[in-house]
């Protein structure tokens, strides 16, 4: 359940180093980026990120293009040239330099990955269909797990959370191809015409992997109808968000009674954690569901799903004609992207996913400034000060609770820039026989990686993003937040700049993953960071109330056409933005340019503040995009975490002179008020 700042698609996404010198100017802020014909109150977003945006157009290759993806696009040069500099010279067989080469090279190979077609899972699909039995099939679900294949149910190993000290097995309802249930559930046109492109991608994929047109609509037939089965019965993703509802602690004797009749014990010896006696099962009922999948539905039906599983995680590693069918589906009709990436990025982002500490450990000794860690540091102490400040100042909260909270603040665990003990990549050998041989190691690598953890410490030292990311997170089970050193640059953070922009961009971004540590679902951690109810019955009934107003009004708000806003599944990130606004702005309000009258370019300091903001999240975005995001994404599309967040700030009324009207003004009754 760790909690992202932002959701972005890419996992290999970096940011810009230097100080720009078309943003020194005024400071930091770019005034070019505001749009003035549009008044403050009527629509902020625009009004500050307007010129931005009309700047920037949305690329062919992108469904949306803001300043993450900006920053990131910049950064796949230098870490391109990274890359490449390392497969112009020989390098020891194993050594970090040559796995990072090769599989670059392996990637950015158009000739050899065209002419080998769909050779690399020839053989692993013939395996599949070999399958004759429903012993067979179990068999089959045990070898695939080991690759990355979660069909019916997943497995990871990772933090119990009542007792985070120790990594166990969890259980989870299983991988969807779409990924959203509602796309299978859902009779409007749009879900229809989704699940039609969605049956073409299926039957394409199978021709280019070598099965007659007849066979490959039967097995579209038949995976519609199992991945059918196990959307009906999957957890919502609203349901998802609730600790408590997705915790079920059994022993591995309890299963069979409490979950499913199924061979357990023979799946977890075969997926190598045969010691496993106790485990987290997430969902029980979509888990019992997916298990009578398994022992009722034709074995011909459950082949076709796992070489479907197969062929979709393998086909942008293989030949041109399944990356490209892959794009027609999940880019163009999914998110409304119009053309495919060049080879290179997709490439960098592989080798970035694949190596991603590597990378990084690489990307930090030649960019990363020790002085930017050194400011990161000061700014999370007078957040968390301020944060200290507003729990003892709330009037709705019991001393008891409030005692609880400044002790869960106080433990909170600070990383920034880069892990201090690198990872160890040794064991994954890059070899030349094809790009996908080399994904597989890559997968399995991990899964023997994630698996050895089982039962044993958690490494609190471990980081969950690699350094080179643009993104920040707070993780509930070790109580820490953690920003990578690719956001600690401009527009999040600028090493010359004056307070009001670090504090409104980056001192936002710390509040944010801060308050995840007290938002509906973290707050149900305590400060070790176990699942514990630290709260008095009447001061969780007043947070719940509290929130409701974040939740009422965010439902209100229409993405497109009647297509509303979801309000309690962003409810988390939606707290998180409004307790990031109002701490970091408390915060801000202590130093001594926040009390000066002096302008810069004719805004006040504490305007600059909301405007830095904003420009956080200047983004354009396709329709298709924004549909998908209000999906399955749990934050708040970019233009709400600007126009849905500010007009619960009271200061913000203040700094722009806001009245009632005003399109954006709420009355003070309202207004949210918790953090």
């Amino acid at each position: 359940m760790k909690k992202n700042l932002w959701y972005l698609p890419m996992t290999f996404a970096m940011i810009a180093t230097g100080y720009n010198s078309t943003v020194a100017a005024s400071g930091g802020l770019n005034m070019g980026n505001l749009d003035k014909k549009i008044l403050p109150g009527t629509d902020f977003y625009r009004f500050a990120t307007g010129g931005w945006c009309d700047a920037n157009p949305i690329p062919d290759e992108y469904s949306r293009y803001g300043t993450f993806i900006k920053l990131a696009q910049q950064n796949e040069l230098q870490i391109k040239d990274l890359i490449t500099d390392l497969g112009k010279t020989q390098h020891d067989q194993g050594s970090v330099a040559q796995k990072i080469g090769d599989l670059y090279k392996l990637g950015m190979d158009s000739v050899k990955l065209n002419n080998d077609g769909a050779a690399p899972i020839k053989e692993e699909l013939a395996t599949i269909h070999a399958a004759n039995t429903r012993e067979d099939v179990i068999n089959l679900l045990i070898s695939l797990r080991r690759k990355g294949i979660n069909p019916f149910i997943s497995v990871a190993y990772g933090p119990d959370d009542k007792n985070s000290s120790l990594n166990i097995m969890h259980v989870y309802q299983g991988d969807l191809g779409m990924g959203e249930r509602e796309y299978y559930l859902l009779n409007d046109d749009a879900s229809k015409k989704l699940r039609e492109g969605y049956v073409k991608l299926i039957e394409k994929q199978f021709v280019n992997a070598g099965y007659s047109e007849t066979d490959a609509q039967k097995a579209s037939a038949a995976i519609m109808g199992l991945e059918t089965a196990m959307a009906t019965a999957d957890f919502p993703k609203e349901k998802l968000r609730i600790p408590e509802l997705n915790y079920h602690k059994l022993a591995v004797s309890q299963l069979n009674d409490s979950v499913a009749a199924f061979e357990w014990s023979r799946f977890f010896e075969g997926i190598g954690a045969k010691q496993v006696t106790s485990l987290n099962v997430g969902q029980k009922e979509p888990v019992a569901a997916a298990i009578n999948l398994i022992k009722t539905a034709p074995v011909e039906d459950i082949k076709a799903l796992l070489s479907w599983d197969l062929i979709k995680m393998s086909a942008k590693y293989l030949s041109d004609n399944f990356v490209n069918a892959n794009f027609e589906f999940y880019g163009k009709q999914l998110s409304g992207a119009k053309v495919l990436q060049p080879r290179w990025k997709r490439t960098v982002s592989t080798v970035g996913n694949t190596l991603g500490e590597a990378v990084g450990q690489m990307y930090v000794q030649k960019y990363f400034p020790a002085e930017a860690k050194e400011r990161m540091l000061k700014l999370v102490d007078n957040l968390k000060l301020s944060l200290g400040e507003r729990i003892s100042e709330l009037a709705w909260m019991s001393d008891a609770t409030k005692a609880k909270a400044q002790e869960k603040l106080s433990a909170i665990t600070v990383k920034i820039g880069y892990p201090d003990k690198w990872r160890d990549y040794s064991a994954l050998n890059i070899k030349d026989d094809s790009y996908w041989a080399n994904i597989e190691r890559a997968i399995e690598f991990d899964y023997d990686y994630e698996l050895n953890k089982l039962d044993k410490p958690v490494d609190k030292t471990e980081w969950l993003m690699t350094p080179q990311t643009v993104n920040a997170y707070y993780n509930p089970t070790s109580n820490e937040i953690c920003f990578p050193a690719g956001i600690l640059q401009p527009p999040f953070f600028y090493m010359k700049g004056d307070d009001a922009i670090n504090y409104g961009a980056i001192g936002v971004v710390i509040g944010h993953e801060m308050t995840h540590g007290f938002d509906d679902q973290g707050r149900k951690y305590d400060k070790e960071g176990n699942m514990a109810d630290w709260w008095t019955a009447d001061d969780a009934a007043r947070f719940d109330k509290r929130t409701n107003v974040l939740v009422d009004y965010f439902n209100s708000l229409v993405v497109l056409g009647d297509l509303h806003a979801n309000g309690t599944y962003t409810l988390g990130e939606n707290i998180a933005d409004h307790g990031g606004l109002q701490v970091s702005y408390n915060a801000f309000s202590k130093t001594k340019e926040a009390k000066s009258t002096k302008k810069i370019e004719g805004y006040t300091e504490s305007q600059r503040f909301f405007l830095a903001y904003a420009n956080v999240w200047a983004n354009n975005i396709r329709d298709e995009e924004s549909v998908r995001l209000t999906k399955i994404d749990p934050h708040s599309l970019c233009k709400w975490r600007v126009d849905g967040a500010l007009p619960h700030i009271d200061a913000w009324y203040k700094a722009f002179n806001i009245t009632p009207k005003d399109p954006l003004y709420l009355p003070k009754e309202k207004r949210a008020s918790i953090w």
